[in-house]
């Protein structure tokens, strides 16, 4: 059985005037997993939140952290020792990237020095280029500001990470490659994280448990995402999850029976110079694409008939992922094929869309046959 790390006990926050915006919340929060609180707009996932590091105080009950009451611990010594990634970033605008993610450590009182070269290891822990770490907040995309958000959350390596809505500002390309960034660094790191949304699709992608709030800061379901996308515990969370939770059950259903193929590849080293053809030709491909690799083998994108120009490949499929996965990769890519990694992120194969397609045919009627 899963140890708690944060526990809610008959929490309520109640706003003068109005209806409660939690109503006497019950929880336990594992540790080393991830918990998604997910609802309609001012459901209370959000004061739950932030209920935690006292960002808002409840107005009865108590809330723990690794069996310390969070009343006992001062707000901003308890805030420093929890990491929180907000929906902006929150970046300060005048100093660089490395001092943003340096920040709490310099506050815990870590050398300067020292706090910047942890600024520098986590650039690339959250998949930037050292590049990045004397430029402006300004000077990044949306997704890169994101990403040293997560660095600067992680700078002081804290054992719960809270994370208020991340990824809702930037568009869903990258909002997906962010979610797939998270749980990446969710194996290597095991951290409690506790993370708010109001994307059922995100909440399923991520958590390992869901918890469902009503309106009225009601905990409608708190369950495994299979569970409460089987099974909703009513008809506000069977709504609220929708009509296509057949579809979504393949993000559940490992994607085993779908044939991984071999195709050319074009290897570019790190000035983009240089091709060298890696794998045998797909036989019964679009021979005129060719994928794109860096010198690592992972995958940088595809080249059109009679192009140069390198097209974003869609969303990546790794081994052991699910039907859905699967299916994603091969929608997404311009050349119809989804690639394949494999657990480093090297090239694996591609997969086709009619196999996957018929991998799914073939799920859907061993699903009914066992109704």
């Amino acid at each position: 059985m899963a140890h708690a790390m944060i526990e809610f006990h008959g929490v309520t926050k109640q706003y003068q005037g109005g209806q409660p915006a939690v109503d006497g919340l019950n929880m336990s929060i594992d540790k080393g997993a991830i918990t998604v609180f997910v609802g309609p707009s001012g459901c209370g996932k959000t004061t739950s939140l932030r209920m935690i590091n006292r960002m808002v105080e409840p107005t009865s009950g108590s809330i723990t952290v690794d069996g310390k009451d969070v009343e006992s611990v001062p707000p901003a010594q308890l805030r420093r020792s929890m990491g929180y990634v907000m929906q902006s970033s929150g970046l300060m605008p005048h100093r660089t990237v490395l001092d943003n993610i340096a920040t709490v450590p310099r506050l815990n009182g870590v050398p300067k020095q020292e706090a910047r070269k942890r600024a520098a290891e986590l650039l690339d822990v959250v998949g930037l280029a050292s590049t990045l770490g004397s430029r402006y907040p300004v000077q990044l995309s949306g997704g890169q500001q994101q990403r040293v958000g997560v660095a600067r959350a992680l700078a002081a390596d804290p054992p719960v990470l809270l994370m208020d809505e991340p990824f809702s500002a930037v568009d869903p390309i990258v909002r997906e490659e962010l979610q797939q960034e998270l749980l990446r660094l969710q194996r290597d790191l095991a951290k409690t994280i506790v993370f708010v949304t109001h994307d059922i699709d995100e909440a399923t992608i991520l958590g390992d448990k869901v918890a469902v709030f009503a309106v009225g800061g009601i905990l409608a379901q708190y369950a495994t995402p299979e569970e409460i996308l089987r099974a909703p515990a009513n008809d506000f969370v069977a709504s609220f999850v929708g009509r296509d939770r057949g579809f979504r059950h393949l993000g559940f259903t490992a994607a085993d029976a779908v044939t991984v193929h071999y195709v050319s590849a074009l290897s570019v080293d790190a000035d983009g110079q240089g091709e060298t053809e890696l794998l045998p030709e797909l036989p019964s491909g679009p021979k005129k694409w060719r994928l794109v690799v860096d010198a690592r083998r992972r995958p940088l994108g595809w080249v059109p008939p009679g192009s140069t120009r390198i097209v974003a490949g869609g969303s990546l499929f790794a081994k052991g992922d699910s039907l859905r996965r699967a299916l994603d990769s091969a929608l997404s890519s311009p050349s119809g094929l989804g690639v394949a990694v494999d657990p480093d992120g090297a090239l694996a194969g591609v997969v086709k869309a009619p196999e996957v397609l018929q991998a799914i045919e073939a799920e859907r009627q061993r699903r009914a046959a066992a109704l």
